[in-house]
């Protein structure tokens, strides 16, 4: 219609755009995102002093086990980002878990073992994975994605089995953890342990920031509803896409650390029996929620260490409880938590 000259639209048209354009980075409210940072600061918190008390009760082993709950939390972190942030359901996540560790595993076969040049394997190769499939599976949507990010991590489980120079199925040894300058010796357990939770802390101030940014607003703005992001003038797809290769580099950067946590690499850990154990983290914890990984890979793992000692079916009673949280704390453990302490 026309109006003295100047065109004026439609009312009913204009207000979702206006309403998507408003609105705020992350849709939680405030309150909540308050109790799950604070939650966030204390845990990273507990984990800092977790070493100290562990020593003095006697108790060291569960210092690794701590350690290589940061290491998951970081993975299921990424793999939160994608989920909570752009709805990508991905179920072939750990596939960058597996890129990031062989890099560092194949790196050292060959000689190579400066960290920095490992590192930047792991972060490089990951990313350039993410950057190729992500061309590919970010063009469909639903179950479909689901299936295909799996044949994408597949590929690579396959791959790596035929690949009998660096062990095939029955994985890679790693004679030697990465060599940075001093005192950055990864060799030393603490040393590694709490570089582990510097990275861990850096990842979530990246998916933070990231989440908090006009970036994560077209995100959350684009998972809502596509056509209105487009409708503002956004590309979906390139955000999506940045989206899928940030979560893969920083699953990398978590591959990095378990091939130095563990020494050891196998086509295994890429298998989608790993990254559905990802995605149960994420649920378990509560998607979209920033302390939910955490929350989710360390139950994850009290649950594998307290009943895989007394049976070889602990997934059993793991699947169990996966339910219940499902059917009674929609919003995870996590949500389960904010949405009591509002």
């Amino acid at each position: 219609m026309m109006d003295g000259g100047r065109a004026t639209g439609n009312p009913a048209m204009s207000a979702p755009i206006a309403t998507a354009a408003a609105a705020p980075p992350v849709t939680l409210p405030a309150r909540r995102i308050t109790l799950d940072t604070g939650l966030t600061l204390a845990l990273l918190a507990a984990a800092a002093a977790a070493p100290t008390v562990l020593t003095l009760v006697g108790a060291p082993f569960w210092i690794d086990v701590i350690n290589r709950a940061l290491i998951l939390a970081l993975a299921a972190s990424s793999l939160n980002f994608l989920v909570g942030a752009a709805g990508l359901v991905s179920f072939g996540h750990a596939a960058f878990l597996g890129i990031g560790s062989y890099a560092v595993g194949i790196a050292a076969y060959h000689g190579v073992e400066d960290g920095f040049t490992q590192l930047a394997l792991a972060l490089g190769i990951s990313g350039l994975w993410a950057l190729v499939s992500g061309l590919v599976v970010l063009r469909t949507r639903g179950v479909h994605f689901i299936m295909i990010t799996m044949a994408f991590a597949q590929m690579v489980y396959f791959l790596l089995i035929g690949l009998e120079e660096y062990g095939g199925d029955d994985g890679l040894t790693i004679d030697m953890r990465s060599q940075f300058p001093a005192p950055l010796d990864l060799d030393d357990r603490l040393v590694l342990y709490y570089v582990t939770l510097g990275a861990l802390a850096f990842g979530l101030a990246v998916l933070v920031v990231l989440r908090a940014s006009r970036f994560g607003l077209v995100l959350t703005t684009a998972k809502e509803s596509e056509r209105r992001a487009a409708a503002v003038g956004f590309d979906p797809f390139r955000y999506r896409l940045v989206a899928y290769v940030v979560a893969g580099v920083l699953c990398g950067l978590a591959g990095f650390l378990n091939a130095n946590f563990s020494t050891f690499v196998t086509p295994e850990m890429m298998s989608w029996s790993r990254s559905g154990e990802l995605l149960f983290m994420v649920i378990l914890g509560g998607v979209g929620t920033l302390a939910g990984p955490l929350v989710g890979a360390a139950v994850f793992l009290l649950i594998e260490e307290v009943f895989g000692s007394l049976t070889i079916y602990w997934h059993f009673w793991f699947g169990l409880f996966l339910i219940a949280v499902v059917l009674w704390a929609r919003g995870g453990l996590v949500g389960l938590v904010t949405r009591r302490g509002r």
